[in-house]
């Protein structure tokens, strides 16, 4: 009986796990509560003189002494939504807090630039953040696996992600796929997105045209000319892969001919794989037997398959 008594009261004091997907910012970010005191003169990457201040995990900092980070994935912020949000602040506080790194005598901005951003606005002179000593690899692991989980970046701003943690640090596509918890393919088709000109890429930041148009433009060879009239008509992802087709037809008859050769229903089917396979960054196999059919959905580990069910029941990463 004193035994279980004993038991009962440890685990109610057990920190409470957590699983699927809630483990990826945490497994980067590491347990508060483990992490051992630093000082912004050990851990900066500035000369930290004169620089004594204690760190120890979640603490208030002046947002005058927080710096945002320019290698962040996500360069743009919608004003409207950064005045709501302010609003919100101004009535109940900073909710959430932001993550930072030491970086000199101030400190920068890991996670949460948006928020961050909203309080100067909303005229708050301190802001939570949880403070730890990060490499430019693990932040821009973390301001990336934050983002997409949100959905706060737009693909473009998501492949040259994954390109820079590709370049820089010698991310292979797979070890992409493992810290976003998208599939490998996933990955590579938005990396590809990057091949496409300027002004197409300047079109799909400005959410003027969407992934679906942007992969279908990928293998044009006029796709800075197909693009304005794209927006300009309202075409759909199937209209424009019927012009790349077709403008495709006088370079590459066998592989127009290949395409041409396909039913109306093939096409349909697998340009609602290629959609579905957009939304949820895995594979998506679709047969279908006249009437009905089947769906598959592959995922490669626990948490990938986390993402599908909350993708299904409506819940919010």
């Amino acid at each position: 009986m004193a035994d279980d008594q004993a038991l009962n009261e440890k685990s109610k004091k057990a920190p409470k796990r957590v699983t699927g997907l809630g483990r990826g910012l945490n497994s980067l970010f590491g347990e508060i509560q483990r992490e051992e005191p630093i000082t912004t003169a050990e851990a900066g990457d500035g000369d930290g003189a004169g620089s004594t201040t204690v760190i120890d995990g979640l603490r208030s900092i002046a947002i005058s002494d927080i710096r945002p980070n320019p290698d962040q994935p996500r360069q743009h912020f919608e004003s409207d939504a950064l005045d709501e949000l302010a609003d919100s602040m101004r009535q109940r506080g900073v909710i959430q807090p932001i993550v930072v790194r030491p970086h000199g005598k101030n400190f920068q901005i890991v996670a949460g630039e948006r928020r961050w951003r909203a309080a100067q606005r909303a005229r708050l002179h301190q802001i939570p953040a949880v403070v730890r000593k990060l490499s430019d690899e693990e932040t821009l692991e973390i301001a990336i696996v934050e983002n997409v989980q949100r959905k706060d970046l737009n693909v473009i701003e998501e492949a040259e992600a994954y390109a820079r943690l590709s370049q820089d640090f010698g991310h292979s596509q797979s070890r992409l796929a493992e810290v976003v918890g998208k599939s490998r393919s996933h990955i590579a088709n938005l990396m590809r997105l990057l091949e496409l000109p300027a002004s197409v890429k300047a079109l799909v930041v400005d959410d003027k045209l969407s992934m679906g148009h942007a992969r279908a433009l990928i293998n044009a060879p006029n796709a800075e000319e197909l693009a304005p009239q794209i927006v300009k008509q309202g075409l759909s992802v199937r209209d424009v892969e019927r012009l790349v087709r077709k403008s495709l037809s006088g370079q590459k008859p066998a592989s127009a001919k290949k395409l041409a050769a396909m039913s109306e229903a093939d096409a349909d089917i697998q340009a609602l794989q290629t959609h579905l396979g957009d939304l949820l960054g895995l594979k998506v196999k679709i047969q279908s037997t006249g009437q009905g059919g089947t769906m598959a959905i592959e995922y490669a580990n626990l948490d990938q398959l986390d993402l599908i069910c909350q993708r299904l029941t409506g819940e919010h990463i």
